[in-house]
């Protein structure tokens, strides 16, 4: 696997188009826009991704370990089946794009916000959410034991694979519809009166 470090992406890697089984180490990539590039079952190690612009940007199997992506913004990216070790998401913004079978297991999801996002059978294990924005997810067969969305703003989201005895939901906000969605789950029968 070929290693490309900020050295070499500003010697001219950065300008490539589609990036196939690369290793990134200690990258930086603040304040960078991307736009239109593809990485295919690439790592990136120690990669700084701050304030970072990204538009229609594709990360397929891509495995980032001790990454920062302190207020970056993805617009319409694609990260499905990538895995995040490590990782830190303050401010981060995900809007559109598909994060289907990701692996963010125990991240701290708290800043960050997410809005319309596609993240289908994605692995959110312990996942901490608290306060943050989640809104107009498709979470389809989504893994959720032991996250906490406490006070997390799911208005829109797919709450299907929510089992509110194993995610904690105190002072979330939900609507009506979703109510009867997670009521359900419970095993409540839903009649009226």
């Amino acid at each position: 696997m070929k290693t490309i470090t900020t050295r070499d992406w500003d010697a001219g890697a950065g300008k490539e188009r589609r990036h196939e089984q690369v290793q990134f180490s200690g990258l930086d990539l603040c304040e960078t826009d991307l736009e239109g590039v593809e990485f295919s079952e690439c790592v990136f190690r120690d990669t700084r991704f701050n304030c970072s612009q990204q538009t229609d940007v594709a990360y397929l199997n891509c495995r980032f370990v001790n990454c920062n992506f302190f207020d970056a913004t993805f617009t319409n990216c694609k990260a499905v089946g990538s895995g995040f070790e490590g990782c830190t998401f303050d401010l981060t913004r995900v809007d559109g794009g598909d994060w289907s079978f990701t692996g963010l297991q125990r991240a701290d999801l708290g800043t960050a916000t997410f809005t319309g996002v596609r993240m289908r059978e994605a692995d959110l294990t312990g996942v901490r959410a608290r306060n943050g924005t989640m809104r107009w997810l498709d979470l389809s067969a989504a893994q959720l034991t032991g996250a906490d969305f406490t006070g997390c703003d799911l208005r829109g989201t797919d709450l299907h694979a929510f089992d509110p005895r194993t995610v904690e939901m105190r002072d979330a906000v939900i609507t009506a519809d979703q109510a009867v969605v997670l009521a359900m789950s419970l095993g409540l029968q839903i009649r009226d009166a």
